[in-house]
């Protein structure tokens, strides 16, 4: 005769058994790597809850981490484009300032320093007059802006200023029909002048002759004989040069240097002594992130791009 009742396993021999099955378990998972595919099943199904438990504390340090990086890293970026600014003014002068010292030490055997100083500004607008090749610029008569000043972008010349009010100007781009500047090759040294001829079109070289030493691909810079710009300033390159039968001159097509169309950020040239002006950013550069004086111009409110010497 059965017993109607069966006796339950006591709490000892339960937990006994469940140790042996967890050891057994332990074993044939470590030797045998059978629960493998039962793990990564887990993991699939318990990922998006755990993502989802972390999402605030990830979104919290996100948010840290920006606002606390932004202004320091905004004071950077504005402190390395100052610099990078004048850098770039340096060094687009490299090819005519070598050309010229070797011509001066056969001539005169001595040394010359260039000494322009640089006020950065900005565009406000573009014209949009297809006639007409200006844009208007952040820095007017309160900055001592002038009619005449030449305009640069890190490339080389983009144009001079044409008209001045208290706190904006108005600067005649090269392309503007009504703009002429004189150059010379940096190859031989022959002058002429460029003229500009709208939006979207190369400068052209006027009053060549057909025996005109011009090769496609020469650099032509600023002469200085104009009285305005300084000499050395990249103005283009000779993209095509024709001699057309009929004709006293020759047709040569100029590539402008500057980025005419993209840059936002322009130089303003102040001929004259060498002064230590600054850049009026919110954030002035720091003398100490520069380096010594005759390597590198001081930024402030004005700069220093370029100094050549023998």
């Amino acid at each position: 005769m059965k017993p109607l009742f069966t006796q339950t396993p006591s709490l000892n021999t339960r937990m006994l058994l469940a140790l042996v099955a967890s050891l057994l378990l332990y074993f044939v998972d470590s030797r045998l790597d059978y629960f493998k595919p039962v793990r990564a099943t887990l993991s699939t199904v318990v990922y998006p809850i755990q993502k989802i438990a972390s999402m605030p504390e990830d979104m919290a340090n996100w948010f840290s981490d920006f606002f606390q990086g932004h202004r320091q890293l905004r004071e950077k970026i504005m402190k390395l484009e100052a610099q990078n600014l004048t850098n770039s003014v340096r060094m687009q002068k490299m090819q005519a300032l070598e050309s010229e010292n070797m011509r001066l030490r056969e001539l005169l055997g001595s040394s010359f320093r260039l000494q322009e100083r640089v006020q950065v500004s900005e565009l406000l607008s573009v014209d949009l007059d297809p006639f007409y090749q200006h844009v208007i610029i952040d820095k007017g008569e309160t900055f001592g802006v002038y009619e005449g000043q030449p305009v640069l972008d890190s490339l080389g010349v983009m144009g001079q200023v044409a008209e001045v009010s208290q706190f904006s100007s108005r600067v005649v781009l090269l392309t503007d029909p009504s703009h002429s500047i004189p150059v010379q090759i940096v190859r031989n040294g022959l002058r002429a002048v460029v003229t500009g001829r709208g939006l979207g079109e190369n400068l052209q070289m006027e009053f060549l002759p057909h025996n005109a030493d011009v090769r496609v691909g020469d650099l032509l810079v600023t002469s200085g004989l104009g009285g305005r710009f300084p000499v050395g300033y990249p103005v283009g390159k000779v993209s095509s040069v024709d001699f057309p039968q009929g004709k006293s001159f020759a047709e040569i097509n100029v590539t402008p240097a500057a980025r005419l169309s993209t840059s936002r950020e322009i130089m303003l040239v102040l001929p004259g002594e060498k002064i230590d002006f600054g850049i009026t950013f919110p954030l002035q550069a720091e003398k100490d992130d520069l380096p010594a004086k005759e390597s590198q111009p001081v930024v402030d409110d004005f700069m220093t791009p370029s100094e050549g010497n023998n």
